[in-house]
């Protein structure tokens, strides 16, 4: 049906010319017409389709810049073919010129409504076909132009956006364990010691130490003690429970939960539960004195902000309770001022 179409090359492949043009006509005589009306312009490339049934899936195939559509056709009514042009995914924006054997107002409003960008009686003057076509061929290019550099900017925001959140990621979390760095958690303690001011509620913190850590590296090497951390962080982590407690990598092997809203009590309880399912992970430590596998020494502080008091004095109430559990002999909890 092509005068010069290559059907095995890609779509994208095909298209030497800036302006592709498609006849659907089932005139012969006509097609051969307009194709010397084109000769010679070597910016548009012509296509003509003599079965209208055919016309649909040719246009969707080579897309064209520009369809002429014929009226009158055996079987296919052309108002009606424009609408499944319209209603096409692949064609509903290309635009559409109808070539009508006379000029009739009814028949022209009718076009238009059904999808019709322009309406020419044929045959049309050479210079004005050329022109006509140029016009609403530039237009779509340039439409398609635009959409292009739409899409490519919302792709290029959306890669951005999720780069944003990869470092956003990267700067609040630990690398090696994946849970809140002490960037993070300086934070967010920073702002609950603000609430806990506030509203006058209890704020506690649990300083967390594997024991004898640097025996195990010793012992088994850094890529051991490296899956250790992450194992020990996973457990911490999936044992909050409320969206404000927090379990972050202080460094090292020191771990540290930040427990808005709950007394000394309530984090023992907690601070109880995480050295149980530490030592549940049953992960061997050959050269420890406190026992043949993992196991972890806790201490707890808790208070309520005031505005004499400062953040720092219930860290380093924490960290002297961890010390206390360390030099009783590890692998237990104490808990500031008991």
């Amino acid at each position: 049906m092509s005068s010069d179409i290559d059907n095995s090359a890609p779509v994208g492949m095909r298209q030497s010319h800036s302006i592709m043009v498609l006849l659907v006509d089932d005139q012969p005589i006509i097609a051969e017409t307009l194709r010397r009306m084109l000769d010679g312009e070597s910016d548009i490339d012509f296509h003509y389709c003599l079965d209208a049934g055919e016309a649909l899936d040719m246009a969707a195939a080579i897309h064209p810049t520009l369809i002429l559509q014929d009226l009158i056709m055996p079987r296919v009514d052309g108002l009606d073919l424009v609408r499944e042009y319209r209603r096409h995914p692949e064609c509903r924006e290309i635009p559409i010129i109808v070539l009508s054997a006379r000029e009739d107002p009814k028949v022209k409003a009718e076009a238009f409504a059904r999808g019709a960008n322009d309406y020419v009686v044929k045959l049309p003057d050479r210079v004005e076909l050329l022109a006509r076509i140029r016009y609403h061929s530039q237009w779509y290019i340039h439409k398609r132009q635009r959409d292009e550099a739409y899409r490519s900017l919302q792709e290029s925001q959306r890669q951005m956006e999720n780069m944003n959140l990869k470092l956003m990621h990267l700067s609040t979390h630990d690398s090696l364990t994946n849970i809140p760095n002490r960037y993070h958690f300086d934070q967010m303690f920073s702002g609950e010691w603000s609430r806990s001011g506030r509203d006058s509620t209890p704020l506690s913190i649990v300083m967390i130490d594997i024991d004898e850590f640097k025996k195990y590296n010793d012992a088994l090497g850094h890529p051991a003690g490296d899956k250790c951390l992450a194992a020990v962080a996973n457990v911490l982590s999936n044992n909050l429970h409320r969206p404000a407690d927090l379990v972050a990598r202080y460094g090292g092997e020191e771990f540290v939960l930040l427990l808005p809203g709950t007394d000394a009590a309530g984090a023992k309880v907690i601070a109880e539960k995480m050295a149980s399912e530490i030592e549940k992970l049953k992960v061997p430590h050959p050269d420890s004195s406190v026992s043949d596998h993992i196991t972890i020494s806790l201490g707890v502080a808790a208070t309520i902000a005031d505005r004499t008091g400062r953040p720092d004095s219930l860290l380093h109430d924490a960290d002297e309770a961890l010390y206390a559990a360390k030099k009783a002999g590890r692998n237990q909890i104490r808990v500031a001022g008991e």
